[in-house]
């Protein structure tokens, strides 16, 4: 009547729903958490005509207090929105990075390049006087809901009429 298989099934279905139960706790008690932080400043530093490079320099500091017992890592990213006459609003990354659990969770990045070419759909990037630069991240959680979180602090910088050229040797 009870087999071993019929008690091995019991005992894995059993085992199945603790650990489903598990899951959802761990989801559960963090679901509500708050995961923004302050981005000190950003700062756009130069901006080069050859394959639309930009530099810019980041400062965003306490990004431990996102890091609970359910994340597992932070995808960061810098983007660039902007308007013009052909597009109510275009969206550009510039840059992005992996920030692991056990990594350095300070942030601060003077003069780095974007890690992407900017490029702009038309003419309406050189001379727009309404750039803004945002840094974004998503939680990415070990149970639960991918969040994506809009740091707090934002900076809108006015592109010049003509970039700096680079001379190739």
């Amino acid at each position: 009547m009870n087999t071993v298989l019929s008690r091995a099934n019991s005992l894995f279905a059993f085992s199945l729903s603790v650990m489903a139960a598990l899951t959802f706790g761990c989801f559960i008690t963090t679901a509500f958490k708050e995961r923004s932080v302050p981005v000190i400043w950003i700062n756009l530093v130069k901006i080069k005509e050859v394959y639309n490079m930009v530099t810019f320099s980041l400062m965003c500091i306490h990004l431990q207090s996102i890091f609970d017992w359910n994340v597992k890592q932070l995808f960061l990213y810098l983007s660039a929105e902007y308007s013009t006459k052909n597009n109510a609003l275009n969206q550009v990354v510039l840059w992005d990075k992996i920030i692991l659990r056990g990594d350095n969770p300070r942030l601060f990045l003077k003069d780095m390049k974007s890690k992407y070419f900017f490029f702009d759909d038309g003419n309406g990037l050189k001379g727009n006087r309404n750039v803004t630069l945002t840094l974004s991240w998503n939680v990415v959680p070990n149970a639960g809901l991918l969040p994506l979180v809009t740091g707090s602090g934002h900076m809108s910088v006015p592109f010049p009429d003509t970039y700096e050229t680079t001379k190739s040797y």
